[in-house]
């Protein structure tokens, strides 16, 4: 199964409709994004998803109630943990205890945001995703995520 993964969209429309049709393209089934969309009106581009989606609060996200009815409830608190594909999936925004989560061997995969850095690694037999910041506002680089849950894996995509 191809699961796609964002963070960090920061309201920059152009940069997250092309994630939207990267993910389309690669038919991925489940798109998950670790927060910080930052306004409600982003959310209107999710509606051009041929898949479902999960995604957090970030650190960013002002009107929370608004994201939240234009998600139809698919935005979460964080950590958010579910099971996809038989994996058991946790998501956060911020790093800060990543490496641990990884480590306790409770989670198949760890994604995480907020450093709008990108980050693919093992730790133990957990796979640890931070797909870099689709806004590129910071680091003038967008990019996404695409893992592969049937072999864990995980590869980043420049837009």
């Amino acid at each position: 199964m191809l699961i796609g993964i964002m963070s960090d969209t920061h309201d920059n429309l152009i940069f997250t409709k092309k994630a939207i049709e990267l993910f389309n393209n690669k038919k991925v089934e489940y798109m998950i994004h670790a927060g910080d969309y930052t306004s409600p009106f982003t959310l209107k581009l999710f509606k051009e998803l041929n898949c479902k989606y999960v995604g957090i609060f970030g650190n960013n996200d002002g009107d929370k109630p608004l994201l939240l009815q234009r998600s139809e409830g698919n935005i979460h608190n964080q950590p958010y943990i579910f099971t996809l594909n038989d994996k058991i999936i946790i998501v956060m925004h911020e790093h800060h205890v990543v490496d641990a989560l990884a480590d306790s061997g409770h989670y198949d995969l760890v994604i995480y945001g907020h450093t709008h850095t990108p980050d693919i690694r093992k730790v133990k037999n957990t796979l640890i995703v931070n797909p870099g910041e689709a806004g590129s506002w910071l680091y003038g680089k967008s990019t996404v995520a695409v893992a592969d849950l049937e072999k864990m894996e995980a590869e980043i995509i420049e837009l």
